[in-house]
């Protein structure tokens, strides 16, 4: 498995995630995680994070593997710090095979 980054995780329990969520009221949220279907589920039963809790439900339109957690943690910072259309473009290339 290759993460966005090129380097490779030392095993698939090392790995990573960068999740992005489109919640139910059309806002975007961004997360990291080791198991993103694990923490979505955790989203959608109000568990997860303030945020998303009084915006369900949640399903993940964005995901990408990162080696390390200080990785992750940098990217998330990264995307969150990108303006909505960036983010959708970021999305849509990724559904799009890009």
């Amino acid at each position: 498995m290759k993460t966005n980054d090129g380097a490779t995780p030392q095993s698939s329990a090392d790995a990573w995630f960068v999740y992005i969520l489109q919640c139910g009221d059309g806002s975007l949220y961004t997360g990291i995680t080791k198991d993103v279907s694990r923490r979505c589920e955790r989203h959608n039963a109000g568990t997860a994070s303030r945020y998303t809790r009084s915006r369900l439900p949640v399903s993940v339109v964005y995901q990408e593997v990162q080696a390390t957690q200080s990785l992750a943690l940098k990217r998330e910072v990264a995307i969150k710090a990108m303006s909505r259309q960036a983010k959708e473009a970021l999305i849509l290339a990724t559904k799009d095979g890009r």
